[in-house]
């Protein structure tokens, strides 16, 4: 079974079209969604509707931080996520906000956990960062493999048998071996707001039958969802994020 794996969608229409449209080309057979599809973007409205869709057909959405803080706090954001939180608040009906607050925190099947942020404490919004989180990570979760967001850059950590944690930046388009000797945590870069100097969306795809990964760049029409940022009024700095990939 081929899994597409989605995060950090955040209100881009553009870019989640891109993403699905390139997935449907690879005959994905799930799709897996970690959270935050809100925040940031202009599209805020048309992104939960098609997420909550696809949902109905039998896909997986979770909770990410920004989608909980429709209605609950954000306080602890700086002011640019607090400033697109409240206008996305006025741009989503109740049903949406319904669906966006039912989301779950987690899902597992058999020894995979998926999550937005990490597996061990998942409300509380700890970024999988870099080496010193993932063995914190490693150290509290049991599953064999974890798939998250939240950090919008691609990442992928594995510990061995000995304990041993390395770390490992994923090169597009190759098919990454989840080997059973391991352990694994894959930060799944950002589909609506890559940060890692690269303006394409990325998303991945987990084989579940060859136990591989393939992490994925997808073009897409990143003038004009920059421009939809600027003509909601929504700070500069996200058109810039968009247009640069940082």
């Amino acid at each position: 079974m081929l899994i597409a794996l989605l995060t950090d969608i955040h209100g881009n229409r553009e870019a989640l079209s891109a993403c699905l449209a390139h997935a449907r080309l690879l005959r994905v057979d799930r799709l897996i969604f970690l959270g935050d599809y809100v925040g940031y973007g202009a599209d805020p409205a048309w992104v939960v509707d098609t997420v909550r869709s696809l949902v109905d057909q039998g896909a997986v959405a979770l909770l990410g931080n920004h989608d909980a803080a429709i209605d609950g706090s954000d306080e602890d954001m700086n002011s640019v996520a607090q400033e697109a939180i409240r206008w996305t608040r006025n741009q989503l009906g109740m049903e949406q906000r319904r669906f966006l607050a039912d989301l779950p925190l987690t899902h597992e099947e058999g020894s995979v956990l998926y999550v937005h942020a990490n597996g061990y404490a998942p409300r509380t919004w700890d970024y999988m960062a870099g080496p010193m989180e993932a063995i914190r990570h490693f150290s509290r979760v049991d599953a064999h493999i974890t798939f998250c967001g939240h950090v919008h850059v691609p990442m992928l950590y594995h510990m061995s048998t000995t304990a041993k944690v390395g770390t490992f930046t994923p090169v597009a388009n190759n098919d990454i071996p989840l080997l059973p000797t391991r352990t694994w945590l894959a930060v799944i870069g950002a589909v609506g707001q890559p940060r890692d100097g690269v303006a394409a969306a990325n998303y991945a795809v987990f084989d579940t039958a060859r136990q591989t990964l393939r992490y994925l760049r997808v073009p897409y029409d990143t003038a004009t969802a920059a421009r939809k940022v600027r003509e909601a009024g929504l700070p500069e700095k996200l058109a810039l994020r968009l247009e640069q990939g940082r």
